[in-house]
């Protein structure tokens, strides 16, 4: 097995973070604040290579000023009594002209649905502006909103998002595509209080070696038996599991290197979720848009969980 070898460079503290070293190394902030205060400003090409790079070697680009605003009325799909119960999100699928995952009156989930669907809107216009060249390969996928508190929910360890994590799908496999994914904290008073960790080159190193590949004829057999929606490459099987040992390792979860940030009310964040650990520790009223990015629109290749993997392993993860 080949040793990876990449490392991101810590970056000083900065306000609204806790840093939290852990046994292995120094404190270190993957957190970058930026000015903008629309959803599609007006960025030099220079910039916005500039934040390209960050955003693909494995940075948070954090946009305090950028805030989402309620219409007349909208304020309360704050509460959770909207949500049906069933699904932790109110969710809108691209194509879908209705919500999922909510209850209420017909006018109520017309309102939501225009909700859900504005943001959606804006924050597609905010990674075009920004990035682009990503717009060719870009798929939106699902828009939620978050309307509970997160620390408390009963779940099992692999469901509980309050511990660091990458993100990775166990009945859909993305096939190398990317997750990128849009935050807002759409609470007025508190608060979403994230714990990041250290930079998936490093995680890997910790976790690979534990990791096993399939055995001829499973990813096959899991599409026939519909585990899961297409066949499984081997990328998805090795990023699943870093999901859940990540997950399992208690000491992991309290020791490894990390920081923890307050993204204040009227904050917008975004983060390949695939590549930067996280965890989501208290917090409520929440939007998120996931979009599927094609690693064809990826320019620095180097720091990508499937680069990584493949350079570890000896082998491409995914097949040509």
């Amino acid at each position: 097995m080949s040793q990876d070898t990449t490392h991101s460079t810590p970056a000083p503290a900065a306000a609204g973070q806790a840093a939290m070293p852990g046994a292995d190394g120094p404190a270190f902030n993957l957190i970058r604040p930026q000015p903008y205060a629309d959803w599609a400003p007006q960025v030099d090409a220079a910039t916005a290579a500039g934040l390209r790079q960050q955003l693909e070697q494995g940075a948070v680009l954090y946009f305090p000023n950028l805030h989402f605003r309620f219409e007349p009325g909208e304020e309360r799909f704050l509460d959770s009594r909207w949500s049906d119960g069933k699904s932790k999100n109110i969710n809108l699928r691209a194509s879908d002209h209705a919500v999922r995952g909510a209850q209420g009156g017909e006018q109520d989930l017309k309102d939501l649905y225009r909700l859900i669907r504005r943001y959606a809107e804006s924050s597609e216009k905010l990674v075009l502006s920004l990035f682009p060249e990503y717009g060719p390969h870009l798929v939106r996928a699902g828009t939620s909103l978050r309307p509970s508190e997160i620390a408390g929910r009963p779940v099992s360890w692999r469901k509980d998002d309050t511990r660091l994590h990458v993100d990775a799908f166990p009945s859909n496999p993305l096939l190398g595509q990317r997750l990128l994914r849009v935050f807002h904290n759409i609470d007025p008073q508190a608060p979403r209080v994230w714990r990041v960790g250290e930079p998936f080159g490093d995680f890997a190193r910790r976790f690979v070696p534990q990791t096993k590949g399939m055995w001829p004829g499973q990813a096959r057999l899991m599409e026939l038996l519909h585990i899961t929606k297409r066949r499984r490459s081997e990328y998805d099987h090795r990023m699943l599991q870093l999901h859940d040992l990540a997950k399992a390792d208690l000491a992991y979860q309290a020791n490894v290197p990390q920081q923890e940030f307050q993204f204040p009310p009227g904050a917008t964040w975004m983060v390949f979720s695939d590549q930067v650990l996280h965890a989501a520790m208290r917090g409520r009223a929440m939007m998120e848009q996931t979009y599927y990015l094609s690693p064809k629109a990826i320019g620095d290749h180097t720091h990508s969980p499937e680069a990584v993997l493949s350079r570890m392993l000896g082998r491409p993860m995914l097949a040509s």
